[in-house]
């Protein structure tokens, strides 16, 4: 099949509002737009300004009038609670309308803004869907965050309500959710009026009077009383929720996303990009603290009619390898979307895929990857397991879509190892020097795009347009800043090597840490690695990877290391001056599973660190430290 990828970019370059005018009619609008984009609104302009809509009725009550009700909307799994659980559309709708009654029955009111800090659960997704049904913002916190950061996000956010359980389970361990809450309360000067808290069987949390409710008792009196919240009309530029970024001192940064540039763009996503049709099983393995949770467990599946799995879960032990596999077979799941490290643990706790052979995952169409740069080395052991495109895709955050992909549903450009192919219709993307000027095919530079930002992408920081013009379009004016660092080949695939900060100058030689870690992926003994640069009185910054080995290997160790060295100066050559080679047991992540090779370069480099808020298990760093030590550094 040709693909139709270069005739629908080319119409949305050459008319840009009439491409957005033609994608927003595939929703229901109470007042449909009649000015596509006005540039002089907010920091660069705004979508579908004289718009109103509702984002909860798109996402279910549409289904259910269209006669789609029994039609399942989310499968749970939880392998950790051995807890399985469907709902339909109209059991969904149903279950949102009475948590939004609830909300507003206790004050919660349009603009109001309400925390999330759930684990993965059904409930956490409706309490998403029941705050844009009354227009209330939501921002979830990842379920387990710290309670210093929880409450930096309190004060910026200043809830009317926080919506919570007693408790997230991960392997082997019950984390209790309510005495972390407490305390980020009690540290924040704009505490919330009411929490409303489920508890779960595997803990039970205390209330306080007066503050605290029970999930469980106001949903039951809510149903005896036969509440149900209807759909409140909302300016298309209201915002629908915030999610912070960072910000583990001072205030952190609050991305905005309002309703309807942002159903417009996820609905055009899920057709065109994932080719999902409505009733298909998508199955996304993040975490709705994520943005990739909420654009793609909740949003963007229901948006189109599909089914999304709420998987509570990780890619290896619980309870083994396999279950990725058995979720696809269980569900007939046709696209999964997870992080390359899932695929880098399961590699390197079941290199032969043994697992897979238990497994039928004929349902599965394409496996897709984004959140960190995916390598060539974990792509094409995906596709050699499961014999399906994998496709791996570049977007951020501030973007809640994607950047550059390959568009399954416009028809598969041949896929390039390392490379997330092409820009998506909405971003005109640039490879310029530090002076804004373009660079040439298979250069290296920053990446930017050209504004305006499409429908989806950040409007600006919650209450800080200062910050959001400082932060991403001062730089490079008339562009929004990356702050990924990359090139584009001469067919104009994007390479995107890391964040600009991971690119290390090497006695003048900017050399890219992402361009090296392929290299080290590649040896067969590896199973993952992380390369940093190292500060170095000679050249400025030195290499230096970090290797975790595949499960069974026998290869002694400075074998491996020395092997690997050479590798890199017989792949990259000597410029990349590259020496040091540390075999480690496992790599300091994030709980979406990003590298934190920053942390990991300040503890090589001797500077002041904090201990990161989203790090899955701090005595990773100490491990680090101790590898390091014993290479005398």
């Amino acid at each position: 099949m040709s693909s139709r990828y270069g005739e629908v970019y080319q119409s949305w370059q050459k008319d840009p509002q009439a491409f957005w005018a033609e994608a927003a009619g595939e929703l229901e609008w109470i007042r449909k737009p009649n000015k596509i984009f006005d540039e002089s609104q907010g920091v660069y302009g705004r979508w579908f300004p004289d718009a109103t809509c509702n984002t909860c009725w798109n996402a279910l009550d549409r289904h259910v009038e269209a006669g789609h009700g029994e039609r399942r909307a989310i499968i749970y799994d939880s392998p950790v609670t051995q807890t399985k659980a469907t709902f339909t559309y109209r059991q969904l709708r149903d279950e949102v309308a009475t948590l939004a009654a609830v909300l507003t029955d206790n004050g919660v009111t349009k603009g109001d803004r309400v925390i999330i800090y759930m684990p993965m659960i059904p409930e956490a997704v409706m309490a998403m869907l029941a705050c844009a049904r009354i227009g209330a913002i939501h921002s979830v916190v990842f379920g387990g965050f710290a309670s210093k950061e929880l409450a930096t996000r309190i004060d910026d956010a200043k809830p009317k309500m926080v919506l919570t359980a007693s408790c997230g389970i991960e392997p082997g361990r019950v984390v209790q959710y309510k005495p972390l809450l407490d305390e980020a309360i009690t540290l924040s000067s704009a505490p919330p009026e009411k929490v409303l808290l489920l508890q779960r069987p595997q803990a039970q949390a205390p209330l306080i009077a007066g503050r605290d409710m029970d999930w469980a008792t106001q949903i039951a009196a809510a149903k005896a009383a036969g509440k149900m919240a209807a759909c409140v009309e909302l300016n298309a530029i209201d915002p629908l929720y915030i999610l912070y970024t960072s910000g583990t001192t001072g205030i952190p940064k609050g991305v905005v996303r309002d309703h309807g540039g942002h159903m417009v763009a996820l609905k055009w996503t899920m057709t065109n990009l994932y080719n999902i049709k409505p009733g298909d099983v998508f199955w996304t393995a993040s975490d709705t603290g994520w943005v990739v949770g909420h654009s793609y467990i909740c949003y963007g599946p229901l948006l189109q009619g599909a089914t999304s799995v709420i998987y509570e879960g990780k890619p290896i032990g619980t309870p083994d390898a396999g279950v990725f596999w058995r979720v696809i077979s269980e569900h007939k799941v046709v696209a999964l979307f997870t992080a390359p490290t899932a695929f880098r643990a399961i590699k390197k706790e079941d290199p032969n895929a043994e697992f897979l052979k238990k497994y039928d995952t004929s349902s599965l169409r394409a496996l897709f990857l984004a959140g960190e740069r995916a390598d060539p080395n974990t792509v094409q052991w995906a596709e050699d397991c499961l014999k399906v495109p994998v496709i791996d895709h570049w977007w951020q955050t501030e973007t809640g879509w994607c950047i550059a992909g390959n568009p399954m549903g416009l028809g598969l450009l041949p896929i390039k190892h390392g490379s997330p192919t092409v820009p998506m219709p909405g971003y005109d993307v640039r490879i310029v020097d530090e002076a804004a000027q373009p660079l040439a095919n298979g250069k290296m530079g920053s990446i930017v795009i050209k504004l305006p930002l499409p429908p989806g992408c950040l409007p600006t920081l919650w209450q800080n347009d200062a910050r959001m013009q400082d932060s991403y379009l001062s730089e490079f004016p008339g562009y929004y800043k990356t702050a990924d660092a990359g090139y584009k080949d001469e067919t104009g695939y994007l390479y995107i090597m890391g964040r600009t900060d991971d690119i290390i100058n090497v006695a003048g030689h900017r050399l890219s840490t992402g361009g090296i870690e392929e290299v080290l992926a590649s040896h067969p003994d590896v199973a993952e690695c992380a390369v940093i640069g190292i500060k170095d009185d000679l050249k400025g910054e030195a290499p230096c990877g970090f290797v975790v080995l595949k499960s069974g290997t026998t290869k002694a160790h400075d074998k491996i290391e020395s092997e690997i060295v050479q590798l890199v100066r017989d792949k990259i050559g000597p410029v990349a001056a590259f020496k040091l080679a540390i075999t480690i047991d496992r790599l300091p992540k994030t709980r979406s599973g990003k590298i934190l090779r920053g942390t990991m370069k300040k503890i090589a480099d001797h500077d002041a660190w904090t201990l990161p808020a989203t790090i899955d298990d701090p005595a990773i760093l100490d491990e680090i430290a101790a590898a390091l030590k014993r290479k005398g550094i």
